[in-house]
Formats: structure tokens, C-alpha cells, sequence
């Protein structure tokens, strides 16, 4: 008698992978929606180099990026090294260490969506906004950020998918421990690795599902018309 394909799925690596999503898009999402206000509204010294430089994660192989994580923040290194000394904390083997992976491959992608964004809103509406005496941090809040707000979400979206999906550098900093770090992208290498192809398509299924509804979410905002 055949098992019923969902009796394997196992709920725990998807509801890791879940909260290590929505932590590294949080996190993508204050940097992005910064860096991408300043890469479209300001002449900073170095921007392009700078902008270049976040982008790197879309290219980069994950391993090149989770190696240079353990470089700047591993047991080894002078950050990580203070964090163990003066808190005993390490983000080596901590689901913690896979979503500063997973905020670093999702920046990208708020950056981008950000700085689109920002870049269409009408100069105008926020300078009749300073006439009518708002303060430019007021102006930002109640003019800018409603309009460019649809492009930055749709960025979101796909950032929260790509952090779903972050595998490379989760795994060399994280590793892959049933139950502590590992998402369900390690669970389904795991158990294609161990043979269990049961356990594999049924979390594929569900991460698949999960990102298609993403994916057609973030369309919806990227198709609408800017106010």
C-alpha cells in the first residue's frame, strides 16, 4: 500500500524557513528602501562602486558568499571572535547565521525595486509638500514613501521568495541540523541525498506553491500603475 504523499511532509523546516525569510527581508527591507533612496537621490562620492559592490550577491556563487561572511563574522574572525569572547554568541551553526545569508542574496533585490521606485515619484508633489510646510523627513513619510510604496513591496515580495530559496551560503555558515538551521531547502537535499524521495517532493511541492503565490503577488504591485 502506497503512503500518502502528505504524510511525509515535515512541517518543521518550513516553518524555519519561514522565519528566517521574514527576518532577512525585514532586514533587506530598512537597508534596501535606505540604500535605494540614496543611489536614486543623491551624488555620493563612489556611488556606482557602492551600488555595484550590494549587487554582488545576485552574481557572486553562494559559496563565495557564505566563505565571506565566515571571514568577516566567523568564530576566527575579529567581530565574531569579540561576540564569543564578550557574549559567548557565534553565528557559525545558528539558524541566526542563515538569515544574515538569506538578508544579504534578498538586498539586491529591495535595492533595486527601491531605487525604481523613488526614482519615478514626481519632485514636484514633494516640493509642494515643503511649501505647505512639512519638514523633509515629514514630506519623505507622507509623499514619497505612499508613492514609490507599490515598487519597494514588489522588490519585498521578491526578496522573501529568494530568502525562501537561499541555500549555498545558509549551508556553509549554518550547516544543515535537523530541528536548529535546517530550512527546507537543506531538508529536501538531505533527503534526496538519503534517498527519500517521498520527503523530497513533498516539501519541494509546498515550497513550490509557496513561491509561486509570491511570485504572482509581487506581479500584481510591479503591473500597477504608479499614483
Amino acid at each position: 500500500m502506497t503512503t500518502p504523499l502528505w504524510t511525509q511532509f515535515d512541517a518543521a523546516p518550513l516553518m524555519l524557513t519561514l522565519r528566517v525569510a521574514g527576518l532577512a527581508t525585514l532586514v533587506a527591507l530598512a537597508l534596501g528602501t535606505a540604500l535605494g533612496w540614496v543611489f536614486s537621490r543623491t551624488r555620493l562620492p563612489g556611488r556606482g562602486l557602492l551600488e555595484a559592490v550590494c549587487m554582488l550577491p545576485l552574481v557572486l556563487p553562494p559559496t563565495v558568499l557564505g566563505y565571506g561572511i565566515l571571514v568577516l563574522m566567523g568564530r576566527r574572525s575579529l567581530l565574531g571572535g569579540w561576540l564569543r569572547e564578550h557574549f559567548d554568541y557565534s553565528i557559525v551553526f545558528s539558524w541566526h547565521g542563515a538569515v544574515v545569508a538569506s538578508a544579504l542574496v534578498a538586498l539586491p533585490l529591495v535595492l533595486k525595486g527601491a531605487s525604481s521606485a523613488f526614482a519615478q515619484v514626481d519632485r514636484q508633489l514633494e516640493a509642494a509638500a515643503r511649501t505647505l510646510g512639512q519638514s523633509p523627513w515629514s514630506s519623505f513619510l507622507r509623499v514619497t514613501l505612499p508613492l514609490a510604496w507599490p515598487g519597494i513591496l514588489s522588490g519585498t515580495l521578491l526578496a522573501f521568495a529568494r530568502a525562501m530559496g537561499e541555500f549555498g551560503a545558509s549551508l556553509m555558515v549554518a550547516g544543515s541540523i535537523p530541528g536548529q538551521t535546517q530550512t527546507a531547502s537543506m531538508a529536501i537535499y538531505d533527503a534526496v541525498q538519503a534517498g527519500r524521495d517521498d520527503v523530497a517532493l513533498a516539501l519541494a511541492l509546498v515550497v513550490s506553491a509557496v513561491s509561486v503565490a509570491i511570485l504572482m503577488l509581487s506581479n500584481r504591485y510591479l503591473q500597477r500603475p504608479m499614483p
